[in-house]
């Protein structure tokens, strides 16, 4: 069997990307078809289970707990993480109240390298509501570049909640 990658972007079959780009450059999702065909599964399968997911966001309220001044943040939901985290510019734009931490956390990025904005230093205490869910947390302030706030898996934990 010959091997060929091919391009799921707006439907294309085995011809080449609509960018004229590899895969990986375009952001389209390729698969390897041989390894389709070794593993016994049809196309059709394989292409269900590799469609693009999007990113998950919820339009959240944080209350400050010095002020109790609630601000609504779209937040970036996301079961990868393994923590709770807000931009610092975020923080700083709110009025949030820092609280130090004794020692500063290395922060790794989803590629592997260290984040740009250096170690959490830093944390803030404040209540989330989402629905009807309520929760006071606290949150570690890092660089996080465009995203305001990401909720990972100790919120998902806690709360359980029904995403459409």
């Amino acid at each position: 069997m010959k091997r060929y990658r091919e391009c799921l972007r707006k439907g294309k079959g085995k011809t080449a990307c609509p960018t004229k780009r590899k895969a990986q450059q375009c952001g389209a999702w390729a698969r390897d078809l041989e390894g389709t065909a070794r593993e016994g599964g049809s196309q059709r399968e394989v292409q269900r289970t590799f469609k693009m997911l999007k990113e998950v966001w919820l339009d959240t309220g944080i209350e400050r707990m010095d002020t109790h001044k609630g601000v609504m943040i779209k937040v970036l939901l996301d079961s990868g993480v393994m923590g709770i985290f807000m931009d610092k510019k975020t923080t700083a734009k709110h009025g949030f109240r820092l609280q130090k931490l004794e020692r500063p956390v290395r922060v790794k990025n989803v590629d592997g390298t260290y984040n740009s904005g250096g170690a959490i230093t830093h944390q803030i205490e404040v209540n989330v509501y989402y629905k009807s869910h309520v929760k006071r947390m606290r949150i570690n302030v890092c660089d996080l570049g465009r995203t305001e706030v990401i909720l990972g898996m100790p919120w998902l934990v806690a709360h359980n909640p029904e995403i459409n």
